[in-house]
């Protein structure tokens, strides 16, 4: 952990899980990275109101397992705005920072799993382990 991280803790779906360790296992990362990278991903995409909507969609499905996870100081920042931007939109709050990222994450994952593969690919494209991997 760098001093720069902040720990979160969401609530996802088991499959939701099983499709993070996949994909951090296919990227020769760990689970937090994967979020973050997802964030990186999805975040741009919550301006729209139909994403603020579909966020919020998601947030009402059972998600029994909790996942914690290190964020770069940065990007945990970014959570607040959006909450407020889909708050803005959609008229509901959501309480906190976690609930924000969990339904930005369970949106990412909905997503068909090679896409997000492709996604992370490029994300990594630069970096000398994403090299080995390809």
């Amino acid at each position: 952990m760098d001093s720069d991280e902040i720990m979160l803790t969401v609530r996802i779906t088991v499959a939701d899980r099983a499709l993070l360790r996949q994909l951090a296992q296919g990227h020769r990362s760990d689970v937090s990275e994967v979020v973050a990278d997802g964030l990186l991903d999805v975040l741009p995409t919550l301006c729209s109101p139909d994403a603020a909507f579909r966020l919020l969609a998601v947030l009402t499905e059972p998600a029994p397992c909790g996942l914690t996870v290190w964020l770069p100081a940065p990007l945990a920042d970014l959570l607040v705005p959006a909450a407020a931007r889909v708050a803005l939109t959609t008229g509901v709050r959501l309480g906190c920072g976690s609930a924000m990222l969990g339904g930005a994450l369970r949106l990412w994952l909905a997503q068909d799993p090679s896409l997000l593969a492709d996604h992370l690919r490029v994300m990594h494209a630069g970096r000398p382990s994403a090299l080995l991997a390809a």
